[in-house]
């Protein structure tokens, strides 16, 4: 069984397998929650990263649910 990646809270980052901290914002909470992903190359090209409001190239999830 795969096993799901944590997403912060705050910036949506998708974490590697087995970080339990978000690198860019470290006090934010970590989810297993989240829906869908996109993959960031060039954030100053793109237009989806414009509307995510994203600087840095990564992977993101589209929606992060907190409970």
């Amino acid at each position: 069984m795969a096993k799901i990646p944590f997403a912060c809270g705050e910036c949506h980052l998708i974490l590697e397998d087995g970080v339990d901290m978000c690198p860019r914002c470290p006090s934010a909470r970590l989810s297993t929650e989240h829906q869908g992903y996109v993959i960031i190359m060039n954030p100053t090209r793109s237009e989806i990263a414009k509307r995510l409001q994203i600087e840095k190239p990564g992977k993101y999830a589209l929606k992060v649910s907190m409970r």
